[in-house]
């Protein structure tokens, strides 16, 4: 199995929900993590608004392969809904090294003005070919509340389903990354739990130069190895 060229959806998604008996997705991502460092593949990594390197690896129609680089730094203590968001795509992810959490987010609509009173708007994410997300507010009111936190580890793979409310979160400055397919399904949109209050604005995914984009990637690249090595 190889991250370059033709690459086989399927047989990468088959791999993934074999479990951790094959280590050919990591061997996939070193490959080209590998071509990226060395500058055969001409690939910049996207700043994504939610703080990790996203590396769009493949695109077929409403299909993708990303490799996400997460730098750490998330402060520990408990998580809150604060970041949750709901994807339009299912997403199956292989953690490559380090911990990732997960943290549902219980989402209510409130059937009466009485208290307990609604915590969030939910906000529909629009994002257009530029890298700009639109975030526009609508007349959704819900009260929302953290579930309890899953953690997976190297070799690891988990699933979110399309429109389920999570934070996801690295903790204590662990780096991490993962390894994510994501199927978009029609008629959905992403969403973003926001305040009460807030009005629609915008945020842009910035694209990184080809230096930062390959400094970033060797870095994970070691971090792949070592973990081969253990």
């Amino acid at each position: 199995m190889n991250l370059s060229g033709a690459m086989d959806y399927d047989e990468l998604e088959d791999a993934l929900r074999a479990g951790p008996a094959t280590d050919r997705p990591r061997e996939a991502v070193a490959g080209v993590l590998g071509e990226i460092a060395a500058g055969e593949r001409q690939l910049r990594a996207v700043r994504h608004p939610l703080g990790f390197l996203c590396l769009p690896v493949v695109r077929e129609g409403e299909r993708g392969v990303c490799v996400h680089l997460f730098d750490g730094g998330t402060p520990s203590g408990q998580p809150t809904s604060a970041g949750a968001h709901a994807h339009s795509w299912e997403l199956l992810s292989y953690v490559v090294y380090g911990r990732v959490s997960n943290v549902p987010v219980r989402v209510a609509d409130p059937v009466t003005a009485a208290p307990p009173r609604p915590t969030h708007r939910v906000f529909e994410v629009h994002s257009a070919p530029d890298g700009t997300d639109e975030l526009r507010p609508t007349d959704r009111l819900v009260r929302s509340e953290p579930g309890p936190e899953h953690t997976s580890g190297g070799g690891e793979t988990y699933m979110l389903a399309a429109g389920e409310f999570h934070s996801t979160l690295v903790r204590n400055g662990e780096p991490a990354a993962t390894l994510v397919l994501g199927r978009t399904l029609p008629g959905r949109t992403d969403l973003f739990l926001g305040p009460v209050h807030g009005r629609g604005h915008r945020t842009v995914r910035r694209l990184c130069g080809a230096e930062d984009t390959r400094r970033s990637v060797r870095a994970a690249l070691r971090r792949v190895h070592a973990g081969q090595r253990e």
